[in-house]
């Protein structure tokens, strides 16, 4: 970027002739003195060498010499800050997405996101247990060729929320003992904040401050059925996943998930005498997903597509969950 100064220069005083110029008195002789000159141009007449000049004569140039130096300081000083202002238009866009846009945003009317740290401690609350050395699992693919996974913060709970409408009887229990085995395998935190009468969608908000106040919007775990979410059509006992954040500079991070269950369907496995560990197993896939896992081929592990009888995380889960459980902190999120 480059800016054109201009300096306007002004012309002192009157006593000019046609061309412009100072008209100058002279001597009889025809010679111009250096008081005709020092005249024209506006200079004042030197004291006599014998004679310091008048006091206030003094005072009044020094008072001069001050005005003029401290013009001098607020010149420079105009200088100075003009060319930071360059620097700060030349580098703005880059500073402006990366530092200032992501603090402001929160702030803004009609934010999509919360104000930043909302639980953040320094350290993880919890830890993950020890990986069983186990590779039968798969992490979901990462939005950053350059980062392997994508998981919630583990410096903060993972706040959730359920939808009971449609829940077929006794499956609250169910879903506390999922949430609860969810969390030993990867040592993330969970909070139950209680129900809401949220509908689960696809395009569901993570920032909803109506709802759920100035924070990301919790796991939601809703009873549905495949009328209201056609994924869940055929054979689909359920759906679950995440949505991710990012500011430059720090890593993708989940920030508020979803699990979705065909309820008409779970009733039915729930009357069979196993039917309770098998609705819990489901659970506990979904949630699963919604913290980074993905389906494998091994028919040994939960998440495998399709059950085969499994009722509790198979050591490539728990590997998986275990590694997942430590992700990095953001607290800029």
């Amino acid at each position: 970027m480059e800016m054109a100064w201009r300096h306007k220069g002004e012309l002192l005083g009157s006593d000019s002739g046609d061309d412009g110029l100072p008209r100058l008195r002279r001597s009889p002789s025809g010679r111009v003195p250096q008081w005709a000159i020092d005249e024209a141009l506006g200079k004042l007449q030197a004291p006599d060498p014998w004679r310091g000049p008048p006091v206030s004569q003094m005072s009044a140039r020094r008072t001069a010499k001050r005005k003029i130096r401290g013009g001098r300081r607020r010149k420079r000083s105009a200088t100075i800050l003009g060319i930071a202002l360059v620097a700060g238009l030349y580098f703005t866009p880059a500073l402006f997405d990366r530092y200032v846009l992501p603090a402001a945003m929160p702030y803004l009317p009609g934010a999509k996101v919360p104000p930043p740290g909302f639980e953040a401690a320094a350290a993880p609350l919890g830890l993950p247990p020890a990986s069983s050395g186990s590779t039968a699992y798969v992490l979901q693919q990462s939005p950053d060729p350059g980062q392997r996974f994508v998981a919630y913060d583990p410096c903060r709970p993972v706040h959730y929320v359920v939808r009971p409408d449609n829940a077929p009887q006794g499956t609250e229990r169910l879903i506390e003992q999922a949430v609860s085995l969810v969390s030993a395998a990867s040592g993330l935190q969970f909070v139950y904040d209680g129900t809401t009468a949220e509908a689960p969608s696809k395009t569901r908000a993570t920032y909803q401050p109506d709802r759920y106040g100035r924070q990301w919007a919790p796991v939601l775990i809703a009873w549905s059925t495949p009328e209201e979410s056609p994924d869940l059509a055929g054979k689909v006992a359920g759906t679950g996943g995440s949505a991710y954040a990012h500011i430059p500079g720090e890593p993708y991070v989940f920030v508020a998930g979803q699990v979705t269950l065909d309820a008409p369907g779970l009733a039915e496995i729930l009357a069979r005498s196993d039917g309770s560990l098998l609705v819990r197993a489901i659970i506990m896939h979904e949630l699963a997903h919604v913290l980074g896992l993905d389906h494998v081929d091994d028919p040994t592990q939960l998440m495998h597509e399709e059950n085969s009888g499994q009722f509790d995380f198979g050591a490539g889960d728990r590997a998986g969950l275990a590694l997942l459980g430590s992700g990095a902190c953001v607290p800029r999120l």
